[in-house]
């Protein structure tokens, strides 16, 4: 019976499991190593810890490894439904949330290891969290995509921490009871998108005006795994970030407020790194509640010990 210690929250709505231990040993050498490890070697346990019987398809996997980066005082992989990440944000907000309620993290910052580079999350005495995200840019400004069943699609490319399609000119309606729709439009510009020379991008984000006092724009993230993200997405919003920074349309150190298709919401601010090249370092301010702890059971006598998978 191999068992699996968890920790469940969720960020704006969007869950998070953290595994304490119970996982598979990757072994040693830079993450990205490890998680295509985890890929090749160990991938049901991928699937025994987020999809269905015991998970589901928006949760998103954090399992705690050793760092490979001296100067980082943890590590961690993300994965979803289908595959792995390269970062979360909001994750990485349930993550820290996780270890305080464990007793592991004191407010502070600390400094994480992921498969795309160093991060760093500070935890604010008020129990907000901040990420430091990786660095962040645009790669392509208005990208015309024909869509099949609905026509040219155009929007931006751009890097947060996964790569993204945003879209600002579409004919959504952005709220929950028009999700099917949402995510039908979104799957459908995915496929298109990556026939058409982009295979890369994995997330489709489409923005829309927000009537929520305060915030700057509302938005539906799609996810890999075909489920919307019901947090504003911290690597979406970071991606964000780089096209307004790109654009002149937000100032460093301004606030962007991002609000989630459940009105749930994110700060977001940035610094210059490189203007000539569009790079930017995006910080990401939210809050996470853990939801549960737990032990998962993985029974060799289940015919679906290891997931349901498609």
């Amino acid at each position: 019976m191999q068992r699996i210690r968890v920790i469940d929250s969720h960020t704006g709505g969007e869950p998070t499991r953290l595994v304490l231990e119970g996982g598979p040993d990757l072994g040693d050498g830079p993450l990205a190593g490890r998680v295509q490890r985890f890929r090749e070697r160990f991938d049901a346990y991928r699937s025994a810890i987020v999809n269905e019987p015991r998970g589901s398809d928006p949760l998103v996997g954090a399992m705690l490894v050793k760092p490979d980066r001296a100067d980082c005082d943890l590590g961690v992989i993300f994965f979803n439904n289908v595959d792995y990440l390269g970062m979360c944000g909001h994750g990485t907000i349930g993550l820290i949330a996780s270890l305080k309620h464990a007793g592991s993290l004191v407010p502070g910052t600390v400094k994480i290891d992921t498969p795309v580079g160093p991060i760093e999350a500070q935890l604010h005495p008020d129990g907000r969290i901040s990420v430091a995200n990786v660095m962040s840019y645009r790669s392509v400004r208005r990208l015309a995509v024909e869509v099949p069943g609905i026509g040219a699609v155009t929007g931006d490319v751009a890097w947060g921490g996964n790569w993204f399609f945003l879209i600002s000119e579409h004919n959504q309606v952005i709220d929950l009871p028009h999700v099917e729709a949402l995510t039908d439009f979104s799957w459908r510009v995915r496929a298109a998108i990556n026939a058409q020379g982009h295979p890369q991008v994995d997330h489709i984000e489409l923005f829309s005006a927000s009537t929520l006092r305060g915030a700057d724009s509302r938005n539906f993230v799609l996810c890999p795994g075909k489920a919307y993200d019901r947090s504003p997405c911290g690597t979406g919003t970071s991606a964000k970030l780089a096209c307004l920074a790109a654009d002149g349309k937000l100032l460093e150190g301004d606030v962007w407020v991002q609000e989630s298709l459940i009105g749930s919401t994110f700060e977001g601010r940035y610094r210059w790194l490189d203007r000539d090249k569009g790079q930017i370092a995006p910080s990401i301010t939210g809050t996470a509640y853990v939801t549960g702890e737990s032990v998962l059971h993985c029974d060799p006598e289940d015919p679906f010990c290891w997931g349901i998978r498609a």
